[in-house]
């Protein structure tokens, strides 16, 4: 329905009407042109899981430095000879 707008006749559309036109337009607009939102990132995921797989090496690392040469007495390079973790395997295996 169609309001008159009395200083200039002429056909006004009523709120109602507008927004259905609007809804009609986003609607077929949708549907002829689907847009997506492109996600651009600013560290693509293959770098941030080498990142992370690093950082966690890292902890690892300072973790057994830490705990060998701080809390256990021992010296930093000690930490890392093979003659050190075979008898650390070497203590925790035997029964």
């Amino acid at each position: 329905m169609m309001a008159l707008n009395s200083s200039s006749q002429e056909m006004v559309k009523t709120r109602e009407e507008f927004k259905e036109e609007q809804k009609e337009k986003q609607n077929t607009e949708e549907m002829a042109s689907p847009k997506r939102k492109i996600r651009v990132r600013l560290f693509p995921i293959w770098l941030r899981i080498i990142v992370i797989i690093l950082i966690m090496a890292v902890s690892v690392l300072a973790g057994a430095i830490v705990g060998y040469s701080v809390m256990g007495d021992g010296r930093v390079n000690d930490t890392f000879k093979k003659e050190t973790w075979a008898h650390i395997s070497n203590l925790i295996n035997e029964e």
